[in-house]
């Protein structure tokens, strides 16, 4: 397999953070990374370039940071509220999944990915649960969701 050093334009999940030069499969580079513009190839000239944006970037970094603590600090205060078909012992007939969390949220006006919303398992019986979302890789927030029967 050869590899490919790539400066990487954005975070990229299990790969790096925005600014970070990597060793990535060719293939990989040449039809996803490079493509979205989520990476340029590590020549000379852009190593020059990105010695000049790391200021910028760190600057970007610093107000997407800022930004993600306000927004964990408004969601931590948040609440959820989901009702689900229940037996009589509290157990949810189904699950409650990270889609149904993320539809919450965006109904409430946060915009979360279910993918940023990390649970072990579904949620599976009634009652207040505390889930973790990821708001930036050094930044996570806990909203509770509390699940009533229907």
């Amino acid at each position: 397999m050869k590899l490919t050093k790539i400066i990487l334009k954005e975070e990229v999940a299990n790969l790096g953070d925005m600014g970070a030069i990597v060793n990535v499969a060719r293939g990989y580079a040449r039809n996803y990374l490079l493509p979205k513009n989520l990476a340029v190839e590590a020549n000379t000239r852009n190593l020059k370039m990105l010695e000049h944006e790391k200021r910028i970037i760190a600057e970007k970094l610093k107000k997407l940071k800022v930004s993600a603590d306000t927004m964990a600090a408004r969601l931590s205060a948040h609440r959820i509220q989901l009702t689900a078909k229940a037996g009589e012992e509290g157990k949810l007939f189904g699950s409650i999944t990270t889609k149904d969390i993320s539809e919450a949220l965006t109904a409430a006006g946060f915009d979360i990915d279910k993918k940023k919303i990390l649970l072990d398992t579904h949620i599976k019986r009634v009652g207040e649960h505390a889930v973790k979302v990821k708001i930036h890789p050094q930044v996570h927030a806990q909203v509770i969701v509390e699940v009533t029967p229907e």
